[in-house]
């Protein structure tokens, strides 16, 4: 990964305050390459490149008020270039049937799934609260893997278009192309979705889905399976990538926790919010019973008052993206998960 901060890249001068300028466009571009590429790491990684080349080319930029498109400008070309040759990242359910509870364990490679985002990194803090639950729709792991249906540069209209709303003619001269191509490739994008789209109605969660999520917390702690299944959506999936198994319903998940799952038994959870939802960074015990170690970014979807989704990422590579303790000691710090 490139340093983080742009100057350290390149002893050349810039114009004064420019490093601080690029700077205040991290969250949102970054939010922009994870959409594009469906990846928290490479997202970070594209927008390091997109600093240091908006730094290193500095001297060509005569008006500061183009700043934003300019650094859009590269950032797309940089994830353009990552896109060349790679194939769309997924979520288990998207790549073959449903398993069994006791079906076999084997994973893929992590480039092949799609990552959460920590919604702290690319989404304000304080605004319109209809923007931010509009931004929050924008990078649910369905929302998302759908993206990855779509032509790269489809993508890249239809985010910039539908999410960031550029008009057709800001995409066009970014894309230097033409306004007919901007909308022809946007509509071409649109009828790619409405065949791919999630179905499943996930709306702003209301005081009803906080206490749903407080009751998940408390049955996974004291590891009640048949009140956690309860939770359940009938419909309900349940995934944990890099493994290709999948689940479908309450009985198989139970019929999982009972059995390889209960390897989790024990476990404490610590909340967070990833990809417009409710997450949890989940620890397990060790020999130690006043340590409990990383081993699992857990992300719940809920829609009609039910747990639909179930998503565990064991790279506990993010647990140092989400800001998530190294370890946990002594008692459950488990509160009420921040929506």
């Amino acid at each position: 990964m490139v340093p983080r901060t742009a100057a350290s890249a390149t002893s050349r001068p810039a114009a004064p305050g420019l490093e601080l300028e690029l700077e205040t466009f991290r969250p949102a571009i970054t939010g922009y390459c994870y959409r594009m590429l469906g990846s928290w790491f490479e997202a970070e990684d594209a927008v390091q490149e997109t600093m240091v080349r908006a730094w290193r080319k500095s001297d060509k930029l005569s008006d500061r008020a183009a700043l934003k498109s300019w650094l859009y400008r590269i950032a797309t070309n940089v994830c353009l270039d990552a896109l060349q040759g790679t194939k769309k990242r997924a979520r288990p359910m998207d790549l073959g049937p449903s398993s069994t509870a006791d079906g076999a364990l084997g994973g893929l490679p992590e480039n092949t799934w799609i990552e959460p985002v920590p919604d702290a990194r690319i989404l304000p803090s304080s605004g319109d609260p209809a923007d931010i639950a509009a931004g929050r729709e924008t990078i649910r792991l369905a929302f998302v893997t759908a993206l990855q249906h779509l032509p790269p540069r489809q993508r890249a209209v239809l985010v910039l278009r539908t999410v960031l709303h550029w008009s057709a003619i800001e995409v066009a001269d970014l894309l230097e192309t033409t306004v007919a191509s901007v909308n022809s490739a946007l509509q071409r994008a649109r009828a790619t979705l409405d065949t791919v789209a999630p179905s499943d109605d996930l709306t702003a969660l209301g005081d009803g889905d906080r206490e749903l999520v407080d009751r998940y917390v408390d049955c996974f702690e004291r590891y009640d399976v048949d009140a956690l299944v309860a939770l359940l959506h009938e419909d309900a999936t349940f995934q944990m990538p890099p493994l290709e198994l999948w689940l479908r319903g309450p009985e198989q998940v139970a019929a999982f926790l009972r059995t390889t799952g209960a390897a989790c038994r024990g476990s404490r959870l610590v909340p967070t919010v990833a990809s417009g939802s409710p997450a949890f960074g989940a620890y397990k015990p060790t020999e130690d019973p006043e340590v409990f170690r990383p081993w699992s970014i857990a992300v719940l979807e809920i829609a009609d008052g039910r747990i639909v989704g179930i998503h565990n990422f064991l790279d506990t590579r993010l647990f140092t993206e989400f800001g998530l303790p190294e370890e946990l000691r002594g008692a459950s710090t488990a509160v009420l998960a921040p929506l």
